[in-house]
This record gives C-alpha cells, structure tokens and sequence, in this order.
C-alpha cells in the first residue's frame, strides 16, 4: 500500500508540468497569431504604398519638366541677350560718317567700290562704322570697325534664319575687303532699321545727303530703332518683335554759318 502511494503521488506533479507545458506552447501559438498580418492587411498597405508612390512621382516628375523648361528658356535668352547687346554696343558707338577710316551711313549704299566684299547672306540694314571694337595688345587694330548684319539660312536645320554678324577691322583702302563672321543667334524671321530725324522715324536713311534743316551733309539719325522678330514652330502663336530704340549722342556739325546784320 505504501508504494502504490508514492507512485500515485509521483505521478500527480507530472501530470502538472505536461499540463503546464502545453498551457505554454498554446500561448505562444495564439501570441504568434495575433502578431501575423492577414492577406486583406497586406494587400491594403501595398494599394497604400503604391498611392504614396505615385503621388511622389508626379510630382518629382512634374519639377522635373518644370526644371529642363526653366533650363530650355535660360538657354534661349542668352543668344538674344547677347545680340541685343551687341546691336546696342555698335549703334551708341557710332561715328561721324566723312573720316578717315569712317564711311557713309546709307540704308541702299552707291555700289562700283573697289573694295566691297561679297557676302553670302541677306543684308539686314546699312553698315554701320563704329567704335565698338575691342583694342588688345594683340591687335594691330583701332577700335573703329564696320559691322554689318546679315540673314543667312539656318545652320543647324532649326526654323528660320541666323542672324550674322559681319565685321571688318582693317579700314584703310585695300583691294578686297576682309571681313570676319559671327553667329549669333538662330530662329529668327527679320531684323529692321528704323531712324528718328527729330520729328518722324524713317525707313531710309543717307548720311551723303544735305540736311533740309542745318544744311549740313555727313548727319546721323538722333535715334534708331531696331526691331527684331523671332520665327515661331508650326501651331505656335506669332509673338510681337522685340524692339530696341538706342539714341545717337553724336552729331556732325553744321556747314552753314550765321552772320549778324548791322547798320
């Protein structure tokens, strides 16, 4: 009797323990289920995600056109910024037509010269005789130049034409003219001269002529106004031109002279 006891006590602790473990491992399981995602969970944090995402993307991608317009239009400025500079830096520089190394201002200049070059490009206005040339140590040069512009058909199978800018250092008499080219800006459809007498503008002008109010011949206009229109692509609406007016600060002086009357 003695020894069934101790097996009958023995017995009940593991029984115990068994009961404790299982109680453990069913825990554990439940606690493991609860911590798991469903398929619906995931499903919704991917449509989510992807949300996210797209909206991320349009607006990446719309700073993106934002930036290569923004890049696409400093781009095209810099051509024109720096025609218009030139056109302006040539014509505040003008000289006195009548000198020695300066010739007439003439809108339909005299030909038969000696000395006229042949250029392949459209003239675009009257030559002027400027003093915007740059004086370096490497040059033999004046700062007196002749500058004349010119329309030549696009380069680079762009719309329109470029604009050239044709310049001749040497002045002095010479056989052929030597004259040097240079590009300055593609895309464009005209570039006029206008030139202000002191009452009206004018589409001609010829510094040879007798002034009808000083009497007075080698005159240069008080002001002109340039005019430069831009070629626009098929299904584009035409933009207005773009217009520069420079003054002329120099002025030939009278051939006429005034006498006093007395008694």
């Amino acid at each position: 009797m003695k020894i069934e006891i101790r097996n009958a006590k023995s017995a009940t602790p593991r029984s115990d323990s068994h009961g404790a473990l299982s109680r453990s491992a069913d825990c554990q399981s439940a606690l493991r289920r609860s911590r798991a995602f469903t398929l619906i969970e995931v499903l919704i944090a991917i449509l989510i995600l992807a949300m996210v995402m797209a909206v991320v993307h349009s607006v990446f991608h719309g700073a993106l056109q934002l930036r290569n317009k923004t890049d696409q239009a400093f781009e095209d400025a810099i051509p024109l910024q720096h025609t218009l500079t030139l056109i302006k830096r040539d014509l505040a520089n003008l000289a006195i037509p009548g000198g020695t190394l300066t010739g007439m201002l003439q809108t339909s200049p005299t030909t038969g010269s000696s000395k006229s070059a042949t250029h392949s490009g459209q003239q675009a206005g009257p030559s002027f005789y400027t003093a915007s040339a740059t004086v370096s140590d490497n040059s033999v040069m004046s700062e007196m130049q002749k500058v004349t512009y010119y329309l030549m058909p696009a380069t680079n199978g762009g719309s329109g034409l470029d604009l050239v800018r044709s310049v001749t250092r040497n002045l002095l008499p010479v056989m052929t003219e030597e004259f040097s080219d240079q590009r300055l800006m593609g895309g464009v459809n005209a570039l006029t001269f206008q030139f202000y007498n002191g009452s009206s503008w004018v589409d001609t002008w010829d510094s040879a002529a007798t002034s009808t109010t000083t009497g007075a011949t080698n005159n240069l206009p008080q002001g002109i106004r340039v005019q430069l229109t831009l070629s626009v692509e098929s299904g584009q609406l035409a933009q207005e031109p773009i217009e520069m007016v420079v003054p002329v600060m120099v002025q030939a002086s009278t051939n006429s002279t005034t006498s006093g009357g007395g008694s």
